[in-house]
Order: C-alpha cells, then structure tokens, then sequence
C-alpha cells in the first residue's frame, strides 16, 4: 500500500490541477515591428524612452541580442517556436501562402499551444483594450499589418490552428494564468504617403507636446543628409516614443489589475529599422535588437552583453512558467543558472516576396561573417515594397543623378558583391570594411566559414526554395497587379537563368 501511495504522489506531481496555476506566472510578450535599440536605456540621446528605461531598471537588458532572421515573417515563425526559420522551412518572407503549403514538422510545436496544453489562457492583441496596435481605438487603424484587428500579427510562414489563441485579451482569462503577445506597429507608425506623414507627426505632437527634429539627426555614415531622410529618420525616432507610451500604459494596466509583480516580461523588436541597409540586412541595422526581461526571478538593473537571439524568448518563457522545453527546440533559456554563453550565433536572409536573396551570417563575440550566395546581384535588388518607400526612392534618385556620396555608391549601388564578408563589428559598429580580402584576418575569415558550414549541416538549413514553391508564392502576389512586381517576378527569372 504504501509503494501505491508513493507512486500515486510521483504521478500527481507531473499533474498540476487548473486550480493551482494562479501560483504560475503570467507570461507577456511585447512584439514590436521595425524597430532597432533606439532607445535611451540603450544610448539613444535624441529621445527619451521611460517606460522601456524603467523596464530595464527593474529587469535585465541583453545588449547583444539579434534576430535570425531580419524580416518579420521569418523572424516570427522562428520566435513562435523557438526554432531557427532555415530548419522549420519557414525562411522565405510570405511564404506558404499559396496552394503549396508549408506544414511544421511533427517534433515542432508552437509555443502558445504548449502554454495552453500547460492551462494557460493564450491571447493575442495590444495590450490595451478597444485600442489597435497602432494605439489607434479600434477602426481608425491600418488595415494593411493589423491594425484595424483585434488580434494582434502573427505572420508565420507554415499552417497552423487559430484556435491557439483564445482570444485577443487576456480580460478573460478568470482563474488561469494567461500567455499574451503585444504586438506593436513600432517603426511602421511612420509609413505611408506624405499625408500619413504629416498625420503622424501631429499625432505625436498632440500626445507627446512635441516632434523629433530632423536636423537634429544622427544617420549612419553610408546615408546622406538629405531633407527625406532625415524627416523619416525623425519620425522613426518618434515612432519609439510613441511605442514607449504604448508599453507605459499595458505596464500601468497590468499594475492596476494587480498583475505587474506575477508577470514575466519580454520586451524585444521583430529586427532593426526599415530602411536601405537595415530590413532585410544581416549588419546590425537590420538584426541588432532590443531584448529585456522583467519579472518573477529576474535580475534586477543587470545588464548582460553575451550573445543572444530571439528564438530563446520561446525556450525561456516555458521555463518562468514551469513547462518542459522540448528537447528539440533550438532556443535556450538564457536565464538558468547553469546556462553556458554561446560561442557563435548565425542568421539568415532569403526570399523577401517576390525578390530572391540567399545570405547566412555567423556572428562570433567579435566578427560578423556575411556569405553571399548570390554575388552577382546588386544589394539593393529590385523590390516593389522597399522601393515603394520614399527613402529608398531618394536614394535611387540621388545614385542616378550621381550625386550620393561614395561611401553610399560602394555600400549601397555596387551592381555585385563580395561573395564573403568579414567584419570586427566591435570596432566597426556600421560594418563599413570588409575585411574578408585581408590577408591579416585569414584564419579569422576560415573559422568563421567553417562554423557557416558546420551550422548548415547540423541545424538542417533548407536553403533556397523550389522554383514550384516560388510559383506558387507568387501568384498570391500576381493578385494584387502591381506591374513592379510582376516586372520583378520576370527579373529574378532571368537572373537564374542566367546563374546570376
């Protein structure tokens, strides 16, 4: 009787009845789109950012944090599962959208239903009841990203069951602990035509007394000064800000409702600032990122700089709430005690909608190795959504007019490229030299290739699509007759014909 008895309470511990989990933590995540560390917790000085600042105060900040993949889809198939976007097959941007499908595979379970089949309520929002994810009350957003839903952007690239989410609030979640994605427009606030513009900007003068001003800018050394970058530029800066004011209020909501003190926080971007060199780019503009937690057990102030990458949010986030990681997940839970520091961690950049790019990174405590797949495109390919900004309009204009300095000609216009780069990102925080042809950084240019392929090999990268896949993806694409993407489509036809 008593071995039946002892075996009854080992059974029961791995059973935790639904009336316990108010023990648990809540789990929130803020998702935040296009948006790199403009922060001043992270040395932005233009701005001031309070409500990330204090978030970081009472947590801890990740200083060296970077997606896996610089885009949103990609990134957030990679982050809603803990697994890297090249081995789930979900690394080219929109994919799976067509009538070819794109199925995870059987070992890989996203993490909100994890969290459910653990008793979690799962939700999906802004954070802010009758509000969108632009901060707009509902119907005044965007449509075009979400911002006229209720339920917050998922954007993954494989099938998956919408009934994951059991709603776009955690309001509802009465006696369970709930798992809550906030999903923020973060840097797209400040797109659209010009009358979106100059509507934003007074939306920020309203609620927030004042706009960034454009002058006051500082750009990267490879853009010009011109009068439509730095407005953007301005107006992304001010896109944090307003973001700030975003998170302050869910943090003062979750602290009237009485759950600030029992909720685990993240507060990360889904890759760097939208613009030539950032989105879509492996440098640090385009996969740097914030990354903060906050919450039950978390080290208060402390500041870590080893390398990170979002697809541990999943990994750690099951761990705050007491839930097996699975053995599979590539993620890590960077907050447990015995967690070793990795050496190295990698990245890729493949189909952005109908423009084809195959790039993958290493990234060691001190260099950024960059593998060009395809070298002899230009690395600002003909894209209809890039080139339908007006920054990146500019910066065509002022290349063909010859009147881009040279800097911006060699980074930005050289019809080919390096098939390898090499940079010390520590002394070259823009990636300005490359250092791959340098006879003085050989054996760092062949350690850095060798763990590329190692980590191809041993992660499963999928590489490049199938054309029947891209096709299929494309059509999707065809429907909304945009002549630049058709003559886009055509373009990057031709180019493989051509082994280009």
């Amino acid at each position: 009787m008593q071995r039946i008895l002892l075996l009854a309470a080992l059974i029961s511990s791995f059973f935790v009845p639904h009336s316990s989990f108010s023990a648990q933590p809540n789990v929130l995540w803020f998702v935040v789109d296009d948006m790199s560390p403009s922060f001043s917790c992270y040395g932005e000085t233009l701005i001031q950012t309070p409500a990330v600042d204090k978030l970081a105060a009472e947590g801890t900040k990740f200083t060296r944090a970077y997606v896996t993949a610089p885009v949103c889809s990609t990134c957030r198939s990679a982050l809603i599962t803990g697994m890297y976007q090249t081995t789930i097959g979900a690394h080219h941007h929109r994919s799976g959208r067509g009538e070819m499908k794109i199925h995870l595979p059987s070992e890989v379970t996203p993490v909100p239903v994890q969290f459910q089949k653990a008793g979690y309520y799962t939700c999906i929002g802004s954070g802010l009841p009758g509000q969108d994810n632009c901060g707009l009350p509902f119907g005044k957003g965007k449509k075009k990203g979400g911002g006229g839903s209720r339920l917050g952007k998922t954007d993954y690239n494989f099938e998956w069951d919408p009934k994951m989410y059991d709603s776009h609030d955690w309001a509802e979640h009465g006696e369970k602990p709930f798992f809550m994605q906030v999903q923020l427009h973060g840097g797209k606030l400040r797109e659209g035509d010009e009358k979106a513009r100059v509507a934003f900007k007074k939306r920020v003068i309203a609620e927030l007394g004042s706009a960034t001003a454009p002058q006051k800018v500082t750009l990267p050394p490879y853009y010009p000064r011109d009068p439509v970058l730095l407005e953007d530029w301005a107006l992304y800066l001010d896109s944090a800000r307003m973001t700030d004011l975003h998170v302050g209020r869910v943090i003062a909501r979750l602290e009237k409702e009485g759950l600030l003190d029992n909720t685990f926080i993240i507060f990360m971007t889904d890759h760097g600032i939208s613009h030539a060199r950032g989105k879509q780019f492996l440098y640090d503009e385009g996969a740097h990122i914030p990354f903060i937690v906050r919450g039950p057990g978390v080290a208060k102030g402390a500041v870590r700089d080893d390398l990170v990458m979002q697809i541990d949010m999943a990994a750690m986030s099951l761990a705050a709430a007491g839930i097996p990681i699975p053995a599979t997940m590539q993620g890590r839970d960077i907050l447990a005690k015995d967690h070793q520091p990795r050496q190295a961690i990698f990245a890729a950049r493949d189909r952005c909608d109908e423009t084809i790019e195959y790039l993958r990174s290493t990234r060691t405590d001190r260099f950024l190795y960059i593998r060009n797949c395809l070298p002899q495109r230009p690395h600002l390919q003909p894209n209809a959504y890039k080139d339908g900004k007006a920054i990146v309009q500019t910066l065509r204009s002022l290349h063909s007019e010859g009147k881009l300095p040279s800097l911006s000609e060699d980074l930005l216009f050289s019809p080919t490229r390096q098939a390898e780069e090499l940079y010390d990102y520590q002394a070259d925080p823009f990636q300005l030299t490359n250092l791959a042809a340098n006879p003085d950084f050989k054996t760092e240019l062949e350690t850095h290739c060798a763990q590329m392929d190692r980590w191809i090999k041993e992660s499963g990268d999928k590489g490049p699509e199938s054309e029947a896949m891209y096709d299929s993806d494309m059509v999707e694409y065809t429907r909304k007759k945009n002549p630049e993407v058709e003559k886009n489509i055509a373009l990057m036809k031709q180019w493989a014909r051509e082994g280009k």
